[in-house]
């Protein structure tokens, strides 16, 4: 029969394992910046993934063969609906990693947000959070999402955590309290410009095989009985299959976090005409509130969850605004 060949799965992909379903329709943020430069600000928003467009802008990147020249691009349209402050929370630098010492959260809430929360005490809550500032390393800001407000029918609200940057921790403190019950908008934390990362959870396939799954070389004709499976599992010698050896099972529906996503527009109810098209997007329908619109592709199904944050890796020194001759939906 001859030696057995191993078939490899492509370069990379071994990052990725397990590539198990995620356990929730929300993508969690680990990571965030270390530096952050100007005052206090929340660093991070959410959207919908509405549809995508063609955006038509002239090259402002340095020392590439098209610089200065038209440049096409693909587009990406997340609807941001404003978020609402529900909270804030202080965590503290512990030997085990950080942990939580004070939670605050705002007394006047819409009712369908106050079903959310339980707020007792607040006012001994925001008493022991000034006592505790000194002791305090980060600040999170506790937010929600309505998908009513992008038009969707969902009814429970997304509640998530987004991190406090910029300042000290008694600046970050004092911009969240005032922020308390109050909405952010899209415009209030990203610009035109900036950079930002895109967490989601991407479409889902299903139980697929070693081919399309790790995209590992069908064996040759007549070579074995069977064509679309793996050329070996391993050695005799340990009795076990390794981790590295690409195998059938779960595609799709995985957390991905895309970096380095250029903001091109970021627009208001007023201006949704500019990148609705007629009839509306399929499978959401029309834009009718804020959204912004990003260079590439994000992952995700249409009308899914995607989470921005402030990008960090090669953050630059300033934001220059992109120059945007038309939008093409």
């Amino acid at each position: 029969m001859g030696a057995r060949k191993r078939h490899s799965p492509r370069r990379g992909s071994l990052a990725y394992s397990p590539r198990a379903r995620a356990g929730s329709m929300e993508a969690r943020i680990r990571a965030w910046p270390e530096r952050v430069e100007g005052g206090p600000r929340i660093l991070a928003h959410c959207g919908f993934k509405a549809g995508c467009v063609q955006v038509v802008s002239i090259d402002d990147r340095d020392k590439t063969p098209n610089a200065g020249k038209q440049l096409v691009s693909l587009g990406t349209v997340i609807a941001t609906p404003p978020v609402l402050v529900l909270g804030m929370r202080g965590y503290a630098s512990t030997t085990s990693g950080m942990r939580a010492i004070w939670d605050v959260y705002s007394e006047n809430l819409p009712r369908h947000m106050s079903k959310l929360i339980s707020v007792k005490n607040a006012e001994d809550a925001a008493g022991r959070a000034e006592r505790a500032v000194g002791r305090t390393a980060q600040v999170f800001a506790i937010l929600a999402v309505s998908p009513r407000a992008a038009g969707l029918e969902q009814k429970t609200p997304y509640v998530f955590e987004a991190m406090v940057g910029g300042g000290t921790v008694r600046e970050r403190h004092d911009h969240v309290r005032d922020l308390l019950g109050q909405e952010v908008r899209i415009g209030d934390i990203f610009e035109a410009g900036s950079t930002v990362d895109v967490a989601g959870i991407t479409k889902g396939k299903g139980w697929q095989g070693v081919i399309k799954r790790w995209h590992v070389k069908k064996k040759q004709h007549k070579s074995r009985k069977s064509v679309r499976e793996v050329g070996s599992l391993g050695p005799i010698s340990p009795q076990n299959v390794m981790y590295t050896v690409p195998r059938a099972g779960q595609m799709g529906f995985h957390q991905r976090t895309e970096y380095d996503k250029r903001v091109m527009v970021v627009g208001s109810a007023e201006d949704a005409e500019a990148v609705n098209p007629a009839g509306g997007y399929k499978h959401f329908g029309l834009v009718k509130g804020d959204y912004v619109v990003l260079k590439g592709s994000v992952p995700g199904a249409y009308r899914r969850l995607v989470k921005m944050r402030s990008q960090v890796r090669n953050a630059p020194a300033k934001v220059k605004k992109p120059n945007i001759l038309e939008i093409v939906v």
